[in-house]
C-alpha cells in the first residue's frame, strides 16, 4: 500500500502527528510519502517540502487583502501534484490544508479527478467554514448554513480589507463535496459532532484520538526545582506551542492575582515579547522542542492547566498525564475527552475563582501518578495510529 500525506508543517504540531503515521506505515511493510508546506521532515521521513518562502509570503498577502486563504500557492500545488501522478498513491491523506501554502481549488480538482480513496484528517473547523479555524469565542453557528460577514475576518487566517466569508464557505463546499470516495477523522468525539452538521456530513467520520510518544513522554528528573529555587513551592504548569486568547494567557494572569506565594505558574511557550510582559509572579519559558527537558518540566509539575478556549483534542493533557501529572482543564470542545475523575477536574470556562480553589484543593484529591499513568496508555500512539492502518485497509478494499 502506497499512502501521501499532505500537511502544513513537517515537525511541528500536526506534522508530528503525519510523521508518526508514515513510521506506522513503513513499520507495517507499505510505503508513504509526505508532501510538507513548512518547516522540517525528520531525516527517517520520505519527504517533499512543496513550499517556499516567496509562495507563502504571497500567499499571507493574497489573505490578508483579499481573504482569499487557500486560492494561492498555484505553482507550488502544481508541482506536488504532479509529484502525485508520478508516485501513483492507493491513498491520498489529507491534514491541515491551510497555512499559506497550498491551492483548495488545484488539489481537490485533482482529487476528483485521480478517483482514488480520501482520509482526511481535520484538525479544527476551518474545512467547513468561510473564513475561521475556530468559532466558539464568538459563538457564531453561520458554518450551519452559510457563513457571511465573519465576526472573526481578523482571527487567523487574519484578513484586514475584504470578507470574502461567503464566496470561501460556497467555493469550499462545491470542492470538498466533489470527491466521491472520502472518509473523514477527527482527533475527537466534540469536532465529529461538528463535522456531522457541517457540509461534509455527508461523507463517513471516524473518531480517532490523537496518540503521544509513551517511550519519551514518561515520568523524567528535572533540576527545574532547584535551578529556579523552587523547592519548596506548588508548581502549576501550562503548555502552548502558541500562547493568545484562545488558549488561555490571560487568564493564568488573572489566576496568578489569586494564589500566594506557596503557588508558583510556568508556562512554557511564551515569546519574548510575553515573557517580558507577564507579571513576575509567572516564569515564561519560550518553546522547546526538547522532548526530555519538556516531560521533565511536565514530572516536576503538582498540576497540568488548560485553561483553552477552543480546542480539538489537546495532546499537551496526554503529555502531562504520561509524565503523571493530573489536569485541570476548561470545558472546551475535545480538551475534556481525555481525562476522567481519576486523573483530571474539568471545571467551567473562565470561572477564574473556581480555577484558583481548585488548585488550592488538588493535593486533597485522591489523584495519583499511577492513576494518570494508567489513563495515559489509551493515548499510546502506536495503538492509536493502528487505527489509521484499519481504516486504509477498510477503504482500499
Amino acid at each position: 500500500m502506497k499512502v501521501v500525506q499532505i500537511n502544513t508543517f513537517g515537525v511541528l504540531s500536526t506534522g508530528r502527528i503525519a510523521a508518526d503515521l508514515y513510521r506506522t506505515l513503513v513499520e507495517h511493510g507499505h510505503e508513504g510519502l509526505f508532501f510538507y508546506g513548512r518547516e522540517n521532515v525528520a531525516d527517517d521521513i520520505e519527504s517533499v517540502n512543496i513550499g517556499s518562502k516567496m509562495g507563502i509570503y504571497l500567499h499571507v498577502a493574497k489573505t490578508r487583502l483579499w481573504d482569499k486563504h487557500g486560492f494561492g500557492s498555484v505553482i507550488s500545488t502544481q508541482k506536488m501534484i504532479k509529484k502525485i501522478k508520478e508516485y501513483q498513491p492507493d491513498i491520498i491523506h489529507l491534514h491541515n490544508l491551510h497555512g499559506y501554502y497550498l491551492n483548495i481549488e488545484l488539489l481537490f480538482n485533482f482529487l476528483r479527478e485521480y478517483d482514488k480513496p480520501v482520509i482526511w484528517t481535520l484538525h479544527d473547523c476551518w474545512p467547513f467554514t468561510g473564513h475561521c479555524a475556530y468559532f466558539d469565542l464568538i459563538g457564531c453557528d453561520k458554518w450551519l448554513t452559510q457563513c457571511e460577514n465573519c465576526g472573526n475576518k481578523k482571527e487567523y487566517p487574519k484578513s484586514l480589507l475584504m470578507d470574502r466569508s461567503k464566496k470561501n464557505f460556497i467555493k469550499k463546499k462545491e470542492l470538498f463535496t466533489s470527491v466521491k470516495n472520502m472518509t473523514i477523522v477527527t482527533p475527537s468525539v466534540w469536532l465529529k459532532e461538528l463535522v456531522q452538521k457541517s457540509f461534509l456530513g455527508r461523507f463517513p467520520v471516524k473518531v480517532i484520538h490523537n496518540g503521544i510518544d509513551l517511550d519519551k513522554f514518561r515520568p523524567t528528573q528535572s533540576d527545574f526545582k532547584t535551578r529556579y529555587g523552587l523547592e519548596k513551592k506548588i508548581i502549576i504548569l501550562g503548555v502552548a506551542s502558541v500562547w493568545s486568547d484562545r488558549k488561555g494567557l490571560d487568564d493564568f494572569i488573572s489566576l496568578s492575582n489569586k494564589l500566594d506565594d506557596l503557588y508558583q505558574i510556568v508556562l512554557v511557550g511564551v515569546d519574548k515579547k510575553q515573557i517580558q510582559s507577564l507579571p513576575q509572579n509567572i516564569i515564561g519559558i519560550s518553546r522547546t522542542h526538547n522532548i526530555e527537558e519538556l516531560a521533565g518540566l511536565y514530572s516536576v509539575a503538582d498540576v497540568f492547566v488548560n485553561p483553552t478556549y477552543e480546542d480539538n483534542f489537546p495532546t499537551t493533557n496526554l503529555e502531562a498525564l504520561a509524565c503523571g501529572t493530573p489536569v485541570i482543564t476548561y470545558r472546551t470542545g475535545g480538551s475534556v475527552e481525555s481525562i476522567d475523575e481519576s486523573c483530571g477536574i474539568i471545571i467551567e470556562q473562565g470561572n477564574i475563582d473556581c480555577l484558583a480553589e481548585t488548585i488550592k484543593n488538588i493535593q486533597s484529591n485522591d489523584f495519583s501518578s499511577e492513576d494518570c499513568l494508567e489513563r495515559s496508555k489509551k493515548y499510546d500512539k502506536k495503538t492509536r495510529f493502528k487505527e489509521y492502518l484499519s481504516v486504509y485497509e477498510e477503504i482500499t478494499q
